[in-house]
């Protein structure tokens, strides 16, 4: 409870005016007025730094014995706290809601990630206003906020340069100030970055020595100084979440060069490496065993010599990767203590918001969304190696084998999605807080879970649990404050009951018993044929067994049953059913239920509008289509890009060049595909318009594509082949510039050097226009047919 004698439980705080003598006139002796008081929160709240890293897994870090060397980590852990039972929901969006609102992820509607979304309350990607997320709450208690980084919990139909806004971290996520990116994934060379709501472009170029996370680092430190220059005596939340290490992995080359070679014993090897660095550290018991290498997982021995160099490079990358994010914490905290504030600032570092990634194939992949559309057998062994000292770097998109996020569990099963072992779901924490924990680099094994922190932050801070927020009365928070075993490390365990679930892979823990299910397998995107009833089930006691490593469901089947019913019922109350293990079914709109921003067959777009997500395009892809763009070319000729759609890892882009209009498709970074016309577009007033004829006959086909101006055939060319689904994560369509990174090296220069007034995408079954022109009346047509 609050401290002091404000109304705290009813947020905002209502503006109660003391009952008084009111004089006529303000020169009156008798008037009095107590001095304007800014709000603050309960004297001795402290500041609140929650850092959550990205895909990475309980035996990734060398602060939990990995061998990714992060001494920042090591030595903020060596002075204060390690928790080894610490858990998240196995997936990013959901950790992230879940993290933010101390409440479970079906709860805020976020039991998947957010272009997963369904109509379903639990699966919505909507947070209900009865669950107001922590920033939000402090906030309203007088804390200044910030969140730099990552924010993946915005449903995708409003992400669009007008919003709404109500789920962005300004919006109605509690945050003053956000300056980072919007989705799951995006490059750390060409970032899609936002600054409130605003998008903005990195300050340099990946040549200029420009990278995400040092750009980050950078931001957080700066609105630290000036929070603490401007308000020192009102403390901070800010919630620094990096895309790091979350492919594409991404990470300048003397980061990578560090680890050269140190990988070459293979994946098996590295786990046992590992378990032992992990007993001696004491992380595990020492009576933990090491889980087994499932079957679905390839040895590092049954892979091929050819193989082997490329596998171990992915790794290297990996490694300079987290070192790289280390050091960027470091800075953060590097300033904290350059301000005098670190000792009474409240620490959080969560490594990981679900297990290592295993959804870059059994091979990895030097382009993410090669493999993750079903066109892997295109990266061939010839192929990683001509690439292989380009891994990392801003031509590539990578991301590990499975067999290195299996590693990066050790020493559990499983991995990221797999909700139903520890592989998926445990994820070393540390914490510090010198002024609030008199403990010294100690190990706390109670059980915790992700909604366990927005509790804890709620009692050092000494305020309540509100009832009401901006008039709304509240859901209770789900989570148990973890701030009782600050200075207990013996204390007894209150987190004793937890439900996991994710795309139908579930589990449940209650009192040191873990009944669990596998579903579905991460890297395997097809469809699950087998039913929700007839999954095989296991039964761990990790009283005795704490890594899950012996399943004795044989011997105890009653236990068993006893959790699935526990499961079911915790399951019912927490918004879980019904299951879904749809993946491709539900990346489609119509079929999940969720709003879709484009409708019909034909967009109209302007000049200068920009940073548009594919989900905010309409559908074009395995079909014939138009693109018609009217143009102002100046005197001088016309130069530039008109409108392009993805980057160097796949997308196309209409452009002029030496005054010619000319169109490439870069297929998967594999192949670009040039059209180009052969007379130049006349200075002033044209259009412009590319025309291509799909072959048919099934998803991802080539197609001929015609190039006109005024109506006027002025060249031809062919594409052999298509990408069916999606070009990227994270790049974007914009008119008359390109932002991101280049779909092609044949630019002259990236902005138009003219106007582009308006251009039509037209997927229709008459994109074909027999006078390949669109006429103002036409025009008009379009934009009314999108309403």
């Amino acid at each position: 409870m609050s401290n002091d004698k404000l109304r705290r439980d009813v947020l905002p705080i209502p503006n109660i005016t003391p009952p008084g003598l009111t004089t006529y006139d303000a020169k009156d002796p008798d008037t009095k007025y107590p001095p304007i008081t800014p709000l603050r929160p309960p004297k001795g709240a402290p500041n609140v730094l929650l850092v959550l890293i990205d895909d990475a897994g309980f035996g990734s870090s060398s602060a939990f014995g990995g061998p990714c060397e992060t001494p920042n980590l090591e030595k903020l852990a060596g002075e204060g706290l390690r928790y080894n039972r610490f858990h998240t929901t196995a997936l990013c969006s959901p950790t992230r809601a879940a993290f933010l609102t101390g409440r479970n992820h079906h709860t805020v509607g976020m039991g998947n990630i957010t272009e997963n979304a369904t109509s379903a309350p639990g699966n919505s990607s909507i947070r209900p206003n009865t669950c107001a997320p922590l920033a939000e709450i402090l906030k309203l208690n007088g804390y200044s906020t910030a969140q730099i980084g990552k924010c993946h919990e915005v449903p995708v139909w409003e992400v669009t340069p007008l919003g709404p806004f109500n789920a962005w971290p300004t919006g109605g996520g509690g945050f003053e100030y956000f300056y980072g990116f919007i989705g799951g994934e995006t490059s750390q060379w060409f970032p899609a970055l936002f600054e409130g709501t605003t998008a903005v472009e990195p300050a340099k170029t990946p040549e200029e020595g420009y990278h995400l996370t040092e750009d980050l680092a950078g931001k957080a430190t700066k609105w630290i100084r000036q929070q603490k220059s401007l308000m020192p005596d009102k403390p901070f939340f800010m919630y620094f979440a990096p895309g790091a290490t979350h492919a594409p992995h991404h990470v300048p080359k003397e980061w990578i060069d560090k680890y050269k070679g140190k990988f070459n014993q293979g994946w098996d090897k590295v786990r046992e490496e590992t378990f032992a660095r992990q007993k001696k550290l004491g992380v595990i018991p020492k009576d933990c065993e090491l889980t087994a290498r499932h079957p679905q997982i390839p040895s590092w021995d049954s892979t091929s010599a050819e193989m082997k160099p490329v596998l171990a490079r992915q790794m290297e990358v990996y490694a300079g990767f987290m070192s790289h994010t280390d050091h960027q914490i470091g800075r953060l905290i590097d300033a904290l203590r350059d301000l005098e504030i670190l000792d009474d600032t409240l620490i959080y570092v969560v490594i990981g918001d679900n297990g290592a990634s295993a959804e870059g194939s059994l091979q990895g992949t030097f382009n993410e969304i090669v493999s993750i559309t079903g066109y892997g057998h295109l990266e061939t062994p010839e192929y990683f190696a001509a690439r292989l000292d380009k891994f990392g770097g801003p031509e590539a998109y990578n991301h590990y084998a499975v067999g290195w996020a299996h590693a990066m569990d050790t020493p559990y099963q499983w991995t990221k999605q797999v909700a139903s072992h520890f592989g998926g779901t445990r994820n070393g924490t540390i914490v510090h807080w010198p002024k609030g924990i008199k403990a010294r680099g100690e190990v706390r094994s109670q059980f915790f879970h992700v909604i366990d922190v927005a509790p804890t932050v709620l009692e050092v801070a000494g305020l309540p649990e509100p009832t009401f927020v901006n008039g709304v009365m509240q859901k209770p928070i789900e989570g148990v404050s973890m701030a009782y075993t600050f200075n207990d490390g013996k204390a007894e365990e209150r987190h004793q009951t937890q439900y996991f679930e994710m795309m139908g892979n579930r589990g449940i823990y209650h009192k040191g018993w873990t009944a669990v299910t596998r579903h579905r397998t991460p890297w395997q995107t097809g469809v699950v044929t087998t039913a929700f009833d007839d999954d095989v089930w296991e039964l761990y006691d990790t009283n005795k067994d704490w890594s899950q490593a012996h399943n004795i469901v044989k011997e105890q089947p009653a236990k068993l049953a006893e959790l699935q019913r526990l499961w079911m019922i915790e399951a019912t109350k927490y918004n879980v059913l019904p299951l879904d293990d749809r993946m491709m079914e539900r990346a489609d709109p119509d079929v999940a239920g969720r709003p879709k921003l484009v409708r019909g067959n034909r967009q109209l777009l302007f000049g200068g509008m920009g940073r548009l997500t594919e989900s905010s395009i309409v559908n074009y892809k395995n079909k014939s289509h138009a693109v018609t763009a009217e143009v102002v070319v100046p005197d001088a000729g016309a130069e530039g890009v008109i409108v392009a759609v993805g980057g160097n890892i796949g997308g196309w882009s209409l452009y002029a060049k030496e005054g010619k209009p000319k169109y490439c498709y870069n297929f998967y970074g594999l192949n670009q595909y040039y059209v180009e016309g052969s007379s130049k577009i006349p200075p002033g007033t044209h259009q412009v318009r590319m025309e291509f004829a799909y072959d048919g006959g099934g998803i991802a086909k080539g197609g001929a594509v015609t190039l006109y101006v005024d109506g006027k055939p002025v060249g031809t060319g062919r594409i052999e082949q298509t990408e069916p689904i999606v070009f990227s994560a994270d790049e974007t369509l914009d008119v008359g510039t390109e932002n991101g990174s280049p779909v092609t090296t044949d630019y002259k220069r990236r902005e138009f050097n003219g106007e582009v007034n308006w251009v039509e995408i037209d997927a229709g079954k008459d994109a074909e226009n027999l006078d390949h022109l669109i006429k103002p009346e036409e025009r008009f047509a379009v934009a009314m047919a999108m309403q």
